[in-house]
Order: structure tokens, then sequence, then C-alpha cells
């Protein structure tokens, strides 16, 4: 095996342009890229091999506006490194100006005035557009679809999940891998998966009865001479975030010693690059990108991270495309002799206003929607906040969903998980009832209520805390942190588990959260078999209404410490 030093070199010595689209220059790119369709789609094509990388969809086929997360804290060995940098210091590590379009479509600063002056981002007729453009100059390019996709709107749960695979067949993806694909539970996935003319990889996925793997674990591509592994890694965690009973009979997990096999084989089997399709989550990709030898790229997802330059962990690059069709990652390689001598890497921002609609592709959306556009446009309401949901903590959408959970369920607390899916909505915006389901669409909506003990609720603040702040990625095996209206709380990061939730307090008395009292709590998205309640976007559709306009106050009440 060859040294990261001998690598660079031979990378250098091969290309000579290590660092021309690749590590490091991503900020004088930016300064000459100006917001036109051809300018956007720019790129010198590079050595053999080309990958399309986009995941994380979330059933979105329309433009949107999406704010970036303010706050995305790292832990241990990812403490301050990407992709947990955020604003103002992600635009000082990447030397993006201030108030650019890269800046907009990368950070949460200025997001209500560049929304307005660059306009929503996304849409898959805008992606088909990208997409088609990338093949007519590499036609046998590999378009690699991280998961998350047939999950996050109205239609796809209307038509469960039907839409969105209409549509990205369309777009003819030559592999993909999964997460929220299970949540539509596994007689519908196998149902969509016999159907697709493309293979659904899993390595990690396992029938649990017979310990036997589920579904294939790779597939070999010849691209440009090369033989191309692309090998499948579904989100690991499964039976933990989500329902397990809507998927019984499988078992997941990240599967270490497994992706080393399956790496030796594609090897053995003649594979010159080693790609893993992986829906980990960027820190979970990057401890296993450290621990198993012979990757050469992992196409990363789940975490929603969009980063304009890949992060190399040894000769393995991770490249993150962000989420809901915001961008498009192009990937070209030098492969020669079994090794990547060189890259060239793009992420292509999805500017919808810039880039012009593939017709086909348009008319197949307007299609899927058509039977269900009255619904979808219906306004229920008015915001005068802006509504987001990305970050560690509560995010507008969320705050709104608790307001609804406490009013309509008079109770004291209200849960709300830490989803990453749902696009955002500018101030002075129609609340409509699409953009409400965007924000809650899945297949367990049940708003409940219950009753917990202060000391029932900080066991499970603590319990979340750990699967996002636990220094071992491995052990990080949920979203965002679990959003709480009616309390407020105070958390130490860099605490073990058991300890980083302090001083809860009701925020309506000031009080502390008693461990021994008992407090009336609503919710939803429970993963627990039968839990009744209203679905959540019927709760919340009528309590918008009741309020007419929206107005979310700013929410100060979790104190982060050790950040």
């Amino acid at each position: 095996m060859i040294s990261r030093r001998d690598f660079l070199q031979a990378t250098v010595a091969a290309s000579a342009l290590w660092g021309a689209s690749g590590v490091g220059n991503w900020a004088r790119l930016a300064a000459q890229q100006r917001l036109t369709q051809a300018q956007l789609l720019e790129f010198e094509d590079y050595g053999n091999v080309t990958l399309i990388h986009i995941t994380d969809i979330h059933a979105q086929m329309k433009p949107l506006w999406f704010r970036e997360p303010e706050i995305n804290i790292g832990v241990g060995d990812n403490r301050g490194v990407p992709p947990h940098v955020t604003g103002a210091d992600f635009l000082k590590m990447f030397d993006i100006e201030t108030g650019s379009p890269h800046a907009y479509a990368l950070t949460y600063q200025d997001f209500e005035a560049l929304a307005k002056a660059y306009g929503r981002m996304g849409g898959l007729d805008r992606c088909a557009t990208v997409i088609k453009a990338i093949r007519a100059a590499r036609p046998d390019a590999l378009l690699l679809d991280g998961g998350d996709t047939w999950q996050g709107s109205l239609t796809a749960q209307r038509t469960l999940g039907q839409d969105m695979v209409n549509v990205m067949n369309a777009l003819k993806p030559d592999a993909m891998t999964s997460h929220w694909e299970f949540t539509l539970g596994i007689d519908r996935v196998t149902e969509i998966v016999e159907g697709l003319a493309f293979p659904f990889l899993g390595a990690n996925i396992f029938d649990a009865e017979w310990n036997e793997p589920a579904y294939e674990p790779y597939k070999m591509f010849e691209v440009g001479g090369a033989q191309v592994a692309v090998i499948g890694q579904a989100f690991p965690y499964l039976p933990i975030a989500n329902p397990k009973w809507m998927f019984p009979g499988l078992s997941f997990g990240v599967r270490e010693e497994r992706m080393a096999e399956v790496v030796a084989e594609v090897r053995d089997a003649g594979a010159d690059l080693v790609v893993v399709l992986s829906h980990n989550g960027f820190d979970v990709d990057r401890k296993m990108a450290g621990n198993v030898e012979g990757i050469d790229v992992i196409l990363t997802g789940h975490t929603h991270d969009a980063l304009p330059e890949p992060v190399m962990v040894g000769k393995t690059l991770l490249i993150a495309s962000g989420s809901n069709g915001k961008f498009i990652s192009r990937v070209d390689l030098d492969v020669q002799n079994g090794q990547m001598m060189g890259f060239k890497h793009k992420l292509i921002p999805i500017f919808s206003d810039v880039i012009t609609p593939d017709a086909e592709v348009a008319a197949l959306i307007d299609a899927e929607r058509e039977p269900f556009k009255a619904e979808l446009e219906e306004v229920i309401g008015t915001t005068d906040s802006l509504l987001y949901r990305r970050g560690n903590f509560n995010g507008t959408w969320d705050d709104l969903i608790c307001n609804a959970l406490i009013d309509e369920h008079q109770a004291d607390i209200a849960l709300s998980p830490g989803f990453r899916w749902g696009p955002s909505l500018l101030p002075g915006e129609p609340i409509t009832r699409e953009d409400l389901h965007n924000a809650t669409a899945m297949n367990y909506p049940a708003a409940y209520r219950t009753e917990m003990t202060g000391e029932t609720l900080h066991t499970i603040l603590e319990d979340v805390a750990d699967n996002l702040f636990n220094p071992d990625p491995y052990y990080q095996q949920g979203g965002d942190m679990v959003r709480v209206g009616g309390m407020g709380y105070r958390i130490d990061v860099t605490k073990p588990q058991g300890s980083r939730i302090t001083e809860m307090t009701m925020l309506k008395s000031g009080e502390a959260v008693d461990p021994a009292k008992t407090y009336a709590v609503a919710g939803w998205a429970s993963v627990n078999e039968g839990t009744e309640g209203p679905a959540i976007w019927d709760l919340v559709e009528a309590w918008i209404k009741k309020q007419g306009t929206v107005s979310i106050d700013p929410n100060t009440s979790v104190q982060v410490a050790g950040a």
C-alpha cells in the first residue's frame, strides 16, 4: 500500500491538477462562478470514471427553500471539523464571500434576504437537466442515490412512494441505498424493489432469522475501462431510530467487519475502484473510512451535510451532497491499474431560477401531483416567522408543532422528534397543506398524550443526547436532539451519558422539573406499535387555522455548554 504522501505525489504527477477542483480551491472557483446554467455546469472532464451523487431528497420534487443549520456540534475527534462548522466559521474555512450565492446555498446566514435575492433551490426537473448534461459529456457516468428518497411529502404519503419511484426512474439511477424507505413497511419495500430497473443495495442488511444477506451487497460496473464496485450501506440504526415492527425479520448495524469482507471480495473480483454508497451519516463514515482499508470513495448521506470540498481520510474521499435536491455532486476520477490516481470534484448548487427544467421530467412531476393539486395548494394559514427545522436543537417548525401539541392536547410539555427533513418557509408566506406535510409526512404520525414523571423525561433527554453527542460515532444512533416545548434545560455535550442534562425548568412557572412529579406530555412519531391519536398533520392544521397567522417567538430554552 502506498502512503498518503506518495498518493498525493502520484496524483499530482498523474493529473497535474490536484486541487484544481478538489481540495483547497472551492473559494477560487466560487468567485469565478456566475449564476448562469453554463457556469453552474462548467466542468473540465478528467480521468476515466464519473460519479454523480444525490441523496436525502425526502420526496421533494419541486423547488424549495431550505435553511442550513445554525448549530451542528461535533464531539470528540470531530469537534470543529467539517461538517461541524456553520455560519461565519464555514464561510471563513472555505473562503466564501458573505452574501454570495454560495453563502446562501451553504449556510444559514442572512437566509431570508439572500433567499429573496437568489430564489428557491432544487427541483427534480432541474436535477434532471444537470444529470443529463453530465451524461452528455460522460455517457457511462454512474448516478448513485444515497437513500431517503421515497418519504417526506403529501404525495409520497398518498401513493406509498410511487410518485417518487416514477420520477426517479426517469432519472435512471444506477443504484441506490436506503433508510426511510423501510418506513413504508417491508411488504411495500419488497413490491417496489422487485420492480426497480437498478439495484437496491445494502451490504449491512441481513435476514435476522437466518443471518444471511437480505439484499444485494454491491454491483460491479465497467466505466471508462475500469471495473467500479459500488457497495451499498443502508442506515445502520433503523430498528432503533424507526419502528422495527415495520420491517420485521431484518437486522442492520454498521457491520464494519462485513464491510471489510465485501471490500476484499470486490477487490478479488477485479474492482479497480471501490465506492461505498452510504447512509451511515458523516461521522460514522469518517470512522469507517479510517478502519476499513481499500475504500476509494464514500458517498455519504443521512446527516444532510453539504460540503464544497471532499474530506480525505487516509486515501478515502468522503463526498457530502446535501439534501432535498439542493445539490448534486460530480466526481471525476483517474483510475489506472487498480488505483485512484487523482480526482476532480464539484458540488453543484441547484439554483432553480437559473437551471432550465427538463421538460420530460417536469411534465412527469406535474402528472404525479395533479390528482392532489387542490389539496396541496390549499392555504391553511400564514407565517410571520421563518419556519425551519435543521439544527441540533429546536427549529421554528418544531416549535410550531410543539405549541400545537400543547394547546390541542392540553399538555404541560411537548416532545417532537429531531428529524432533519422538512423544507423552510419565509416570513409572510402562506402555509399550505403541502408545506405542513413536508414537515410531518410519515407512516407513524399519531399525536399522543401521556403522563411522564420528571425522572422519565430526564432519562429520555439523556438517551437522545447520547445518540447525538456520544464521542464514538458508532454510538450516534439518531437524528438531532428531540425538540421540547413547555420546558427548558441545560446540556453539556462534553459530559458522559446520564449527566449531560441539568436545570430542567417549566417555562410558564419557572419552577424546576420535579423528578417525582407527573406531567402531561404530548408527542408524536412514537416507534411503539399501536400508538393512538390523531395524525400530527391533522392536529397541527387545526391549530394553525385557529391562529390564522403564526408567530414563533425566539427560543432560548436550551442552554448549551461544551460546544
